[in-house]
């Protein structure tokens, strides 16, 4: 068939700068019952959260691991309104390595921010994590909630800096115990912990605070929430799946971790609180969270202040743990997996 002119495009520039950061959700909701009875909320309530909260130029990347279609037609939904920049819909669940790998190499800033899809963003995350991004030196990852037990965990190398800091500027590093008991509660409650367990994660470790160029930071990072240079997570993921594929749904998540540790890179957490994990429903005080800061959630909403006693039975262990085997054997009968 011949050729009727010539392509108007062929010679033209684009008009189109890729903004510097990528903001990259990852979803995955396969249905509306069980454990992920709440979650599609949760799950327009981090977007939400994003939409509204975020400051400055970005691109939105969603990336669907195969979800139910309330979730998808959603998605939809915000590309069709201008709000998604970039949305992936997979048929099917690719494994959260897999699904990072693609969102890496898809993604047009040269600074990724991603997050799982329960997490709270607040407003002026992104200049607060930028800020430690550009003030600090060789910065591999930068998340938003600080979680004690990561102090020990894929922080060898800024931990090692900060130890020479400290030799130079005495005052520029702090030791103790310092993280507020409101931050342990909230960790506790939305990553289902009981009291025991955590004492026993946290046990010996002491909070590390570092100063530099006038900017404070937490010395530890987490994978649920971060910030990071697309080339640094490209290189990671690269030796870590270097026949481009993992069989596994989840998991070597703290093994990258590790790997941007073992590089050197520095790995700090906002001074600052500028995430919230949501866990898999919303309680009272995400919902005044939100309307405060004019957040659209219609989520069914949990107490997030029962009564002393009643708390404190819930994070027995025995209870928790007779609760929780009762959920997943109902879950399994409602979903075929089990006789």
């Amino acid at each position: 068939m011949p050729r009727f002119g010539i392509n108007p495009s062929r010679g033209k520039t684009l008009d189109f700068e890729p903004p510097r950061v990528t903001v990259a959700v990852l979803t995955f909701v396969p249905n509306l019952s069980g454990y992920f009875q709440h979650r599609l909320d949760v799950t327009k309530l981090t977007l939400q959260s994003i939409l509204k909260n975020t400051e400055g130029a970005y691109e939105l990347l969603v990336f669907d691991n195969g979800s139910c279609p309330e979730l998808v037609a959603y998605l939809k939904e915000l590309q069709t309104q201008g709000h998604i920049d970039t949305l992936v819909l997979s048929q099917h669940n690719l494994g959260k390595l897999n699904a990072l790998w693609r969102i890496a190499q898809l993604a047009m800033g040269a600074v990724i921010a991603y997050t799982d899809d329960d997490v709270y963003h607040m407003p002026g995350w992104l200049p607060k994590h930028l800020e430690l991004l550009d003030g600090f030196p060789q910065v591999g990852a930068v998340t938003g909630f600080y979680i004690k037990q990561r102090v020990n965990m894929s922080s060898d190398a800024t931990l090692k800096w900060a130890e020479a800091l400290e030799a130079s500027q005495p005052e520029a590093v702090q030791r103790g115990q310092f993280i507020p008991r409101k931050w342990e509660e909230e960790y506790m409650d939305n990553s289902g912990r009981s009291e025991e367990r955590y004492q026993s994660e946290i046990a010996g470790l002491e909070d590390v605070i570092v100063s530099h160029k006038g900017i404070k930071a937490w010395v530890s990072a987490h994978h649920f929430q971060v910030l990071l240079p697309k080339k640094v997570l490209l290189e990671v993921l690269a030796e870590m799946l270097d026949d481009g594929w993992s069989d596994l749904m989840m998991g070597r998540m703290v093994e990258m971790d590790d790997r941007i540790d073992a590089k050197g890179y520095l790995r700090l957490t906002t001074y600052e609180q500028t995430m919230r994990l949501l866990g898999n429903a919303i309680d009272d005080e995400v919902a005044a969270l939100a309307a405060r800061d004019g957040v659209e959630t219609s989520a069914a909403v949990r107490d997030s202040q029962p009564n002393v006693q009643a708390k404190g039975i819930w994070r027995l262990p025995k209870v928790r743990g007779l609760a929780e085997r009762i959920t997943n054997w109902l879950y399994q009968k409602v979903h075929g997996g089990g006789e």
